[in-house]
């Protein structure tokens, strides 16, 4: 057992209490042998991060509704597991918290920060500074000198914490702390309120990551100054030997790096020796750092940035993230938690100070970001919402309280004070900037929404959806049968849809805009690097295809807003989005991800354009040297089916497309049948309706359908067939009897359409989203392995969409910015939640 041995200094009048280990305290012998697993460090350990683990991760999910990012969860985990209210029993903290547990809990909470710190510098792009000019520098340091004003006067109102250390020290940290901004922190706030990638959006990442630079180089003045009371020599060798590492790191170390890189052959995974050296170098950056009289995690921020963007930043994002940020990084907020006592702000002044300090630093913030923004003419609410998002709190700022704690520059009541700064700072900004900034989206009404109403001579616009790669070969191959023509041109919008999550990697995505030649550092863009060549060369080898692509960070439960709003915006007539299940190697059928069907069920029911759900089963490509493809289209009637034989027209026209058309009639039996069930229900009003309504589909399909075969008599490659069925069963058997040479069938999803010859069909339905005919063609038991396209036609044609637009290509494009190819189309602006890859 340990011995506390308690030794009071009557010199400074504090009480300090030595902890004594025996050297077989680590591990329990088990409570068998009587031991009591909490009295051993490793077992107290596991215990201390589950709990901080558990209630971070119930905060966070309670928070959720309003939108408060993790961070604020993970503080607030802290303040709970601390003396300001578990800890207030004394039973809780001595058991739990016990004071020769800190040690063992700083270590590893130090530890998690280091690496964690380490991952920020290599997802950092600095060439973000050069990118967007001086107005973010500007922005950046206007946001920062009044916040820092406002602490230096705050300090004075503590000035008691003085005692202790020069009162320029305090002024410094004081002032840092509430004029830095957390970049990870508003880069996810950013992407929740859909802003990501808005004029303000860019904006305020590219001001903050700024901030984040000025703000480490004023922490390493800070912790210079701090440890030396008095400006002596020493705290100049912390400054110059500070300078002398970081130019190390940049001028021996990384390039000494790449050429370890380089010796790699391509395609060859980095090997585990590199990946180990890589890991070794963080934690000798930090030792070193910490050595000359910086922080260590200053260190490992700086060997972050030196990592060269490529396959060894992926890697080691992807080995670290999880079990960094996920299980070792809450521990620095429990830390800081645990040190942050609520009660020692007694007094109504003290609180009365705390709310004006966060009204004040928030209103500096504002105000001085608010003034830049007027002198580049910014709209009022865009200056705002900029400065709110600006006081975006988190890490670095818990960093520099608790640096300044542990150098005796802030005592308990400025931590606590400072700590409760940081929570109301932050949390205050996403409810703020919600009922502040509105953007107006003024669509173009447009009639082309379906792609029956879509011309062939006209232009002929397509919204892809992409969760990963696998789907971009049939999806090409799929818009190159759509027949690409100088009188039709097909203009695509490449979604790539991204989970919108905790993790830095997949945030800093819409940071690192992509660079002709330049590896992805994370999965996700590396996943969108994949997507965009595979659309530029797609691009190149077709004529008459223009494509633009974008990449959209959502939640899935909100994605479908996403992709609605930008086929809005972008007026395109179908939007294309794959199954949630893909094939298997023995050909059955297996969901990837359950979110990707709700995401599908929501965009038919929202979406302002057809959809098309693509279940991928293959398609190669149809080139005029290559194998031709023959469609297959299952015609039943409905506004549906009418667009499913639509774009079947449209994909005719390629020379090396063979279409069938299948349609199937009402035999006797269900004529009959269906006789005898409007007699019996004649005096049902609602079924006279849909009798009625049922009447009118059916003189369209006859109208559609004859167009289609006057049209298409000459053409030798268009097969139409009529085939009569009077039930479900039937209907099932026609369909399977039908020859294996198909490579894709074109099926309309039958939505409202009550049809006899589908009747039963629905009983066992599996996907309701694919309708009756398409959940018989997806299932794994059907027969044929072919691709299918289940179409859901718009048909909320009102008022707006009789508004006539632009018919020539030329003008559909007038508001397109086009890029040094002249060839490819991009938007003037971005729209929220889109990160458009140039």
């Amino acid at each position: 057992m340990a011995d506390e041995i308690v030794v009071t200094s009557s010199e400074n009048k504090t009480e300090d209490t030595i902890v004594c280990y025996a050297p077989t305290m680590i591990t329990t012998n088990g409570i068998w042998q009587g031991d009591n697993p909490l009295d051993y460090s490793l077992p107290l350990f596991i215990l201390q991060l589950t709990l901080v683990v558990v209630i971070t991760r119930l905060l966070v999910y309670v928070l959720k509704p309003i939108r408060q990012p993790r961070v604020i969860a993970e503080i607030l985990g802290g303040v709970i597991l601390g003396p300001s209210v578990l800890g207030r029993s004394s039973k809780f903290a001595n058991t739990i918290f016990p004071q020769r547990s800190v040690m063992v809990l700083e270590t590893m909470a130090n530890i998690g920060l280091l690496y964690f710190l380490f991952l920020v510098g290599v997802e950092m792009d600095i060439d973000v500074i050069r990118r967007n000019g001086k107005k973010s520098l500007i922005i950046a340091i206007a946001g920062m000198v009044l916040p820092f004003i406002v602490g230096s006067s705050f300090s004075f109102m503590l000035h008691e914490t003085s005692q202790h250390t020069k009162e320029g020290t305090f002024i410094l940290f004081l002032g840092l702390s509430l004029s830095v901004t957390a970049f990870p922190v508003l880069a996810r706030i950013l992407a929740e309120l859909k802003l990501i990638n808005t004029e303000i959006g860019r904006i305020a990442m590219s001001a903050s990551l700024i901030n984040d630079i000025l703000a480490w180089v004023v922490l390493a003045f800070a912790i210079a100054f701090s440890e030396n009371k008095n400006m002596t020599l020493a705290s100049l060798w912390v400054i110059l030997s500070s300078t002398a590492f970081i130019c190390f790191c940049f001028f021996v170390v990384r390039p000494l790096i790449e050429r370890r890189i380089r010796q790699t052959p391509e395609g060859e995974s980095i090997s585990e020796f590199n990946i180990c050296l890589i890991l070794t170098g963080v934690m000798v950056a930090g030792f070193i750092t910490d050595a000359i009289g910086t922080h260590s995690v200053f260190g490992a921020f700086v060997f972050g940035l030196i990592i060269p963007n490529g396959p060894l930043g992926l890697v080691l994002v992807e080995r670290l993230e999880d079990f960094v940020s996920g299980l070792l990084l809450p521990l620095f907020f429990a830390i800081s938690g645990l040190k942050t006592e609520i009660t020692g702000i007694d007094g109504v002044g003290t609180w009365a100070s705390l709310f004006v300090v966060i009204v004040l630093a928030c209103a500096g913030k504002v105000l001085g970001v608010f003034l830049v923004t007027l002198y580049y003419k910014m709209p009022y609410h865009e200056g705002l919402s900029l400065g709110l998002l600006m006081n975006a709190k988190g890490l670095i700022e818990m960093i520099v309280l608790n640096v300044g704690k542990d150098q005796k520059v802030l005592d308990d009541k400025s931590f606590a004070i400072m700590v409760m700064v940081a929570v109301g700072m932050t949390a205050i900004i996403t409810p703020i900037v919600t009922v502040i900034y509105k953007p107006a989206r003024n669509f173009v009404p447009y009639k082309r929404r379906t792609v029956q109403r879509t011309k062939l001579d006209r232009e002929f616009r397509v919204l892809v959806c992409i969760h990963t790669p696998r789907n971009v070969p049939t999806i090409i191959n799929l818009l190159e049968a759509s027949y690409p023509t100088k009188k039709s041109p097909i203009c695509i919008y490449v979604l790539h849809l991204v989970e919108l999550t905790g993790r830095a990697s997949a945030m800093l995505i819409v940071h690192n805009m992509r660079k002709t030649g330049r590896p992805a550092i994370n999965r996700t863009q590396a996943q969108s690097d994949h997507i965009i060549n595979a659309f530029e060369n797609f691009e190149k080898n077709v004529g008459c295809v223009y494509v633009q692509s974008l990449t959209a960070i959502s939640p899935y439960s909100t994605m479908h807003e996403d992709i609605c709003l930008l086929a809005e915006d972008k007026r395109v007539a179908l939007i294309i989005i794959p199954f949630h299940k893909q094939q298997t190697v023995d050909g059955g059928m297996e969901a990837t991800n359950p979110a990707f069907q709700a995401i599908n069920q929501n965009v038919l029911a929202n979406s302002p354009c057809s959809v098309g759900i693509l279940v991928d089963r293959g398609l190669s490509a149809s080139r005029m040297n290559q194998v031709s493809h023959h469609i297959a289209v299952l015609f039943f009637g409905g506004p549906d089916d009418r667009e499913a034989l639509a774009y079947a027209w449209r994909m005719s026209e390629h020379p090396n497309i063979n279409l069938t058309v299948l349609r199937f009639l009402p035999g006797e039996a269900s004529i009959e049948a269906t006789r005898s069930d409007s007699t019996n229900s004649r005096n049902d009003h609602s079924i006279l309706t849909v009798a009625t309504d049922s009447d009118k589909e059916k003189q369209l399909d006859e109208e559609y359908v004859k167009e289609f075969r006057t049209r298409t008599t000459n053409d030798e490659s268009v097969i139409y067939t009529e085939r009569v069925v009077n039930h479900g069963e039937e209907t099932v058997a026609a369909i399977r009897s039908i020859d294996n040479s198909h490579d894709l069938f074109i099926v309309g999803r039958g939505q409202g359409n009550i049809s006899p010859l589908t009747a039963g069909l629905t009983d066992w339905s599996e996907c309701p989203e694919l309708g009756a005919i398409g959940d018989l063609l997806a299932s794994s038991d059907f027969a044929m392995e072919v691709s299918v396209l289940i179409v859901q036609q718009y048909v909320g044609i009102g008022i707006e969409d009789q508004v006539a637009t632009p018919d020539s290509p030329s003008q559909h494009y007038g508001h397109f910015n086009i890029d040094h190819s002249n060839r490819r189309p991009q938007t003037g602006g971005q729209q929220p939640g889109f990160h458009s890859q140039p």
